[in-house]
C-alpha cells in the first residue's frame, strides 16, 4: 500500500567532522527532529498580552509551542489602529518577536479587509480614504519586516464590494474603494503596496468563500500580472465537518494555479453544532455554547481526518487552527483544542500523536560510515545531528 505521506519526506547526506574538521568514521552520534518545514499553525492571539508582559500565561504558551510552528498575529485594521495615527505597533512587534525567538514562524492578518474596520476611515472622502489604506498596508508591512514576512494580504474580496454593516447598508469605505476598483484591483492595492514594502515578503489571497466565484477571482488576478505567493482558504466548520472528500476537491480545484494552499483558519466544534440554517457564522448567538464529552471525542476523531486529508495533499503548505483555547474563543464557540481551564481535550492529544508522533523523527542513535557520512531521511525540516558533545543543525528541505 503506498504512503500518502512519501512526498512530506526526504532525505540528506552529511559528513559528520570532529573539532579539526576531519570525518569521524565509524562514530555513534544522536540525530533528532527539531522543527517541521509543514507549517502546523494557531492563531497567537491569546498569546500578545502575555509576550508584552501584560499577564502571565506560560502554560498556555508551553501548550501552544508543543504543538505549533507557526503563529497568526491579528491586525484587524480597527483594533489596531481605533484612532487615527496611534496604531499599535509596539504592542505586536514585542508579541512576533516573543514567537520568533521560539522559533515560530509569523504570519500578520490581514493587511485588507472590510470588516474590523476603522470606523474612522469612513468620513473620509474616498480618494483620501484610499490614500489611507495604501499607506496602512506599506506602514504595517515596512514596520514588522524581518519579524513578519508573510501576509494575508487581502481577506474575503470575493464579497467586498458587496459587503455592508452600516444600519443605514452603505458600505463601509473600504467596500467603496473595491467598488471603485473592482476586485482585481483591490487585489492588486494590497499585493503591489506590500511588494513595495517588502519586496521578499510572502503575500497571499485568503477568503472564505471557496467557491466557482473565488475560483475565478484568482484566475483574473493572475491573467492581470498580479504576483500570488500563496492561496489562502478558509474552513471553519462550526456546522460540522465537511469530509475528506470535500476537503480533497477544494484542494484540488486551486492546486491547479501551482500555489502554494494555505488552509488559514480551520475551527472544528466540540459541543452542539451551529444550526444548519445559519447562513454568516457571525449571526448565531448562544446563551451558552459549552464543550461536552461527546462532542469532544468527536472533535478529536475529526481533527485527524481534517490534518490527514490535507497533509496528504501535495500542494498544501500549511494549516493554521483557529484557536488553541475555549477561552474568548471566536462566536463563543467550543473550538478550542484546550478547554477554558487550560485542560486539554482530545483533539489537542490527537493532533500531537500526529504532529510530534507519527510524522515525526523521533531521537535515534546513528553510526557513521567509513567516510563519516550519514544518510538522514526522515519527515522535512530541521534536525540536529550531535557528535562528541557538538551539536549540529541540518535540514531536510
Amino acid at each position: 500500500m503506498s504512503d500518502p505521506f512519501e512526498h512530506r519526506r526526504g532525505e540528506t547526506t552529511i559528513v559528520v567532522t570532529g573539532r579539526d574538521g576531519s570525518p569521524l568514521a565509524n562514530e555513534p552520534v544522536s540525530v533528532r527532529q527539531t522543527a517541521h518545514a509543514f507549517g502546523f499553525g494557531n492563531i497567537g492571539f491569546d498569546l500578545v498580552g502575555h509576550a508584552n508582559g501584560e499577564e502571565d500565561r506560560a502554560d498556555l504558551a508551553a501548550e501552544w509551542l508543543e504543538l505549533f510552528n507557526r503563529a497568526t498575529l491579528p491586525f484587524y485594521w480597527g483594533d489596531f489602529e481605533p484612532t487615527p495615527g496611534a496604531p499599535r505597533t509596539a504592542r505586536l512587534r514585542a508579541a512576533a518577536r516573543w514567537f520568533r525567538e521560539r522559533g515560530v514562524d509569523v504570519k500578520g492578518h490581514p493587511l485588507v479587509w472590510h470588516s474590523v474596520k476603522a470606523a474612522w476611515l469612513d468620513d473620509l472622502p474616498l480618494d483620501e480614504a484610499e490614500s489611507r489604506l495604501r499607506a496602512r498596508v506599506r506602514r504595517e508591512v515596512a514596520d514588522f519586516r524581518g519579524l513578519i514576512d508573510e501576509w494575508d494580504a487581502i481577506n474575503e474580496a470575493v464579497i467586498m464590494p458587496a459587503f455592508t454593516n452600516e444600519p443605514d447598508g452603505v458600505p463601509n469605505a473600504v467596500s467603496r474603494i473595491a467598488r471603485r476598483l473592482g476586485r482585481v484591483e483591490t487585489v492588486r492595492l494590497a499585493i503591489d503596496e506590500a511588494r513595495a514594502a517588502n519586496p521578499g515578503a510572502t503575500l497571499l489571497i485568503n477568503d472564505l468563500d471557496l467557491s466557482e466565484r473565488y475560483e475565478r477571482l484568482v484566475e483574473d488576478v493572475l491573467e492581470a500580472g498580479i504576483r500570488l505567493d500563496g492561496i489562502g482558504l478558509q474552513t471553519h466548520m462550526h456546522q460540522g465537518f465537511r469530509g475528506e472528500a470535500w476537503l480533497w476537491e477544494r484542494a484540488e480545484r486551486f492546486a491547479r494555479f501551482g500555489l502554494p494552499l494555505h488552509f488559514t483558519e480551520t475551527s472544528l466544534v466540540s459541543g452542539d453544532l451551529m444550526p444548519a440554517e445559519i447562513e454568516d457564522l457571525n449571526d448565531y448567538v448562544a446563551d451558552a455554547w459549552p464543550s461536552t464529552p461527546e462532542g469532544e471525542a468527536r472533535q478529536a476523531e475529526e481533527i485527524v481526518r481534517h490534518y490527514r486529508t490535507l497533509v496528504a495533499h501535495p500542494a498544501v503548505a500549511s494549516i493554521t487552527y483557529w484557536g488553541v483555547t475555549d477561552e474568548g474563543a471566536w462566536l463563543g464557540a467550543p473550538v478550542g483544542l484546550l478547554r477554558a481551564d487550560g485542560s486539554r481535550k482530545p483533539s489537542f492529544e490527537a493532533l500531537l500523536a500526529l504532529v510530534k508522533g507519527e510524522w515525526w523523527h523521533e531521537a535515534e542513535c546513528r553510526t557513521t560510515d567509513h567516510e563519516g557520512r550519514l544518510t538522514i531521511r526522515g519527515w522535512r525540516g530541521e534536525y540536529e545531528v550531535l557528535a562528541r558533545g557538538v551539536a549540529t543543525t541540518i535540514s531536510i528541505p
